[in-house]
């Protein structure tokens, strides 16, 4: 199993970035499920006054979604690959939304945030360190702040990694083939089987020092393979509460 890390996985999608939306875009539920995950984060008011994170924003279609779940809110999007970034500057958004080129692991040092929420689709399974960027995710929360992640992490049924091989082997790789990119194609359909499953992510988080952790799956056929996983910033104690 041969997957694509750091520069190599930007160069891949920076190449498949002309057609990585029509791609997308054959999946049935793609928008919505990542609408549905933005909305879960519950954010109030519409967002007016919060200042979100889409970390790994891709082509904006993480961002438009928490756009739309929040509309009022400022977004910072940020993407590790360049081409990624083009086609989603090349869309029409409004003066709230601004695009960065760092990769996760660069935002520590960035001078970004504090930030209200963080929302990352698709992410942690295509870094080389994902405590590493979870810990930078979770620094760069305003203590109470809300987090999640939407994500293929399959339940660890059987019935659902044969699923996902099937669907992988039949109509994913070859369409990413069909466009040049098959190499990019094979690390998603790989690095989903090797990445963590729905449970250990959610523990993952856990360990990270996110609390009020919950796992909610998606609607349709990807139920079992994606994930969206909702955690808090936990808040310093009082000292009244520390001498309880």
């Amino acid at each position: 199993m041969s997957l694509l890390r750091d520069h190599d996985l930007a160069r891949a999608f920076d190449h498949a970035s002309h057609t990585y939306d029509r791609l997308t875009s054959l999946n049935p539920g793609y928008r919505t499920d990542l609408l549905r995950s933005a909305r879960r984060l519950r954010l109030p008011d519409d967002g007016v006054g919060l200042h979100l994170l889409d970390l790994g924003c891709g082509t904006g279609a993480s961002t438009r979604a928490l756009l739309r779940a929040a509309p009022r809110a400022r977004i910072t999007a940020v993407d590790a690959s360049a081409g990624m970034l083009r086609r989603a500057l090349a869309k029409p958004w409004p003066a709230r939304v601004r695009f960065r080129h760092l990769t996760a692991e660069e935002l520590a040092t960035a001078g970004e945030g504090p930030y209200d929420a963080v929302f990352a689709a698709y992410l942690f399974r295509n870094v080389t360190d994902p405590d590493a960027v979870l810990e930078t995710a979770r620094t760069l929360l305003r203590p109470g702040g809300r987090f999640a992640a939407h994500e293929y992490s399959l339940s660890g049924s059987r019935a659902h990694r044969a699923l996902w091989t099937a669907v992988c082997r039949g109509l994913v790789v070859p369409a990413g083939t069909l466009t040049g990119d098959r190499a990019l194609y094979r690390h998603l359909w790989h690095s989903v089987i090797a990445f963590d499953t729905a449970p250990a992510f959610a523990a993952r988080l856990a360990r990270a020092g996110l609390t009020s952790v919950r796992v909610a799956p998606v609607a349709g056929w990807q139920t079992g393979i994606v994930h969206t996983f909702l955690a808090r910033n936990p808040a310093p104690t009082t000292a009244k509460e520390r001498a309880q």
